[in-house]
């Protein structure tokens, strides 16, 4: 597979910076990395970006997550290895995520479920880590950034 162009951040550099400061900024709001890591992955997941998805798992290996987790975050509803806090995590990452896919894009539930265990700050942290994620998963996968690939 090769990239049908440079990622589009890389081709215009002013815009790669300001994108790496949400990053950071996301990383500030309190949530533990792992779950970051593991949010990050199961959207890269659902949007199939391949090279996010490499890049999230190598992430998630040197941020401590075990094999277990990494092997079971695309199913993580019925796997035992999450936290309640990583559930909720993940099911407002998935909802947040498939915006198209329902009259009602993130339930109360959902978001009350994340609520229970993240406050404010944290919480703008997932969805910012989540916006981020979807936004490079789209640049990526539009301009087929292979797996493995560097920028």
């Amino acid at each position: 597979m090769e990239a049908r162009m440079q990622n589009p951040a890389v081709v215009i550099p002013e815009a790669m910076k300001p994108l790496l400061g949400v990053a950071e900024a996301a990383r500030a709001g309190g949530v533990p990395k792992e779950t970051l890591e593991l949010v990050h992955l199961r959207v890269s997941q659902i949007n199939g970006c391949s090279y996010c998805v490499d890049g999230g798992v190598k992430n998630a290996r040197k941020a401590g997550i075990s094999d277990d987790k990494l092997f079971t975050v695309a199913a993580w509803r019925e796997a035992p290895y999450f936290s309640d806090e990583e559930r909720a995590a993940l099911a407002l990452a998935e909802a947040a995520t498939r915006i198209a896919d329902s009259s009602d894009p993130v339930p109360d539930a959902v978001w009350d479920a994340a609520a229970d265990h993240f406050d404010e700050r944290q919480l703008a942290s997932l969805v910012l880590t989540v916006g981020l994620t979807n936004l490079f998963n789209r640049l990526n996968a539009t301009t087929r950034q292979p797996a493995g690939a560097g920028w």
